[in-house]
């Protein structure tokens, strides 16, 4: 079955749809890389519709949550929001969340959307002995992400709320257009940027969703604001190293190979995966997810072998044409011994090896695109 999110009807009529997690979703407006650019030097709004929301509440709110993933829970204050993984009691990676609080007993969880199902039934299977409320709202709220150096301005101008007081990773209830929404200064792009969950958007009455989504279009047009779609946001997490769920991070892959080590406390106290994470970063860590970027002419793609000397040591996990840098780019998992920054490595592309160098991320100049230029 394929699904539609609250704005299927301006993507119907602007966009190239294509399929991504059972949903029909904008592949791309205008193109992939006008709508990168405009991201990068300016603003673009994405529909992020598809992603899972799940309401958590009850007095047991934080104590389940700090339980269940691997960030420290009880750090997060009222307003504030973190990243962080949920692991299985193998220490692979389930998912990787963000949890927002916006009160005392009330987080919002917003998840994958190829993980909305498997999230649910996890969390409810685990919740057993917590006063907790489980609320899967994912068809009730739409989500909308504005990102760029632009999208303080163009989110200004949809609301009364001074947002020069909110620093990343805030988030609190606001109210735009009449529509009760919670607002969080998060993305996926490297960028700076806000992501909106509309709240009375359902979607059999999308009516709240396409109108916040047309202010913002109209809110940013000054700024050369474009609707941008998922073959955008893929190319510019990737540009800032963030993993893709189901490709870079799956359940087989372990935290700290992943690079992920900032978000798992093991001092925080017991949680679901601890103890088989300890185990594997007491006897070394095998190998480790790098950067690539291509010395040799080519584009990686995801499966493409990582070569040293002739044999086999990765797989290039998302591979991708860099509008900014104008050369390919990836990631992949090779062993430890050979993830250092500058160590030179072949990726095989259609059958041939060219040299690629392992890099830092993210893979901009951060003086020149990004968060950090901003702050």
């Amino acid at each position: 079955m394929t699904y539609r999110t609250q704005l299927f009807q301006y993507h119907e009529k602007a966009s190239r749809l294509t399929d991504f997690a059972g949903f029909q979703m904008p592949l791309w407006y205008e193109s992939i890389v006008s709508e990168c650019l405009a991201v990068r030097n300016g603003v673009g709004v994405f529909d992020i519709s598809h992603m899972g929301r799940i309401f958590i509440t009850g007095p047991d709110a934080e104590r389940f949550l700090n339980y269940l993933t691997t960030n420290n829970v009880e750090a997060l204050k009222p307003n504030h929001a973190q990243y962080t993984l949920v692991c299985n009691w193998e220490g692979g990676i389930k998912d990787d969340l963000v949890i927002m609080k916006l009160d005392g007993q009330e987080y919002l969880v917003i998840c994958n959307a190829g993980n909305r199902r498997k999230d649910l039934s996890w969390l409810q299977t685990n919740s057993e002995g917590y006063n907790v409320n489980l609320r899967e709202v994912s068809d009730e709220v739409a989500m909308i992400s504005i990102q760029g150096p632009k999208a303080a301005h163009t989110v200004q101008r949809l609301l009364e709320d001074d947002l020069s007081t909110m620093v990343r990773f805030d988030c609190k209830y606001v109210e735009i257009a009449g529509s009760k929404c919670v607002l969080s200064r998060t993305g996926y792009t490297g960028e700076d940027g806000f992501e909106v969950c509309v709240l009375d958007a359902s979607i059999s009455n999308p009516a709240n969703a396409l109108k916040i989504w047309n202010m913002t279009l109209e809110a940013g047009e000054e700024y050369g604001l474009k609707p941008c779609g998922l073959g955008a946001r893929d190319v510019l997490r990737l540009e800032a190293g963030m993993c893709l769920y189901g490709r870079d991070i799956t359940e087989s892959t372990d935290p700290l190979e992943a690079r992920l080590e900032f978000v798992v406390k093991f001092e925080k106290g017991d949680f679901i995966g601890k103890e088989a994470i300890l185990k594997r970063k007491e006897a070394g860590i095998k190998k480790r997810r790098v950067g690539l970027r291509m010395v040799g002419r080519g584009i990686p793609r995801e499966m493409n072998r990582i070569l040293k000397n002739g044999e086999v040591i990765g797989t290039v996990t998302s591979g991708t044409y860099s509008p900014i840098l104008n050369v390919g780019i990836a990631m992949g998992y090779v062993p430890a011994e050979y993830s250092d920054i500058g160590e030179k490595v072949d990726i095989e592309i259609h059958g041939k090896p060219i040299e690629a160098e392992v890099v830092s991320f993210p893979f901009y100049d951060t003086k020149l695109y990004g968060l950090k230029r901003l702050q």
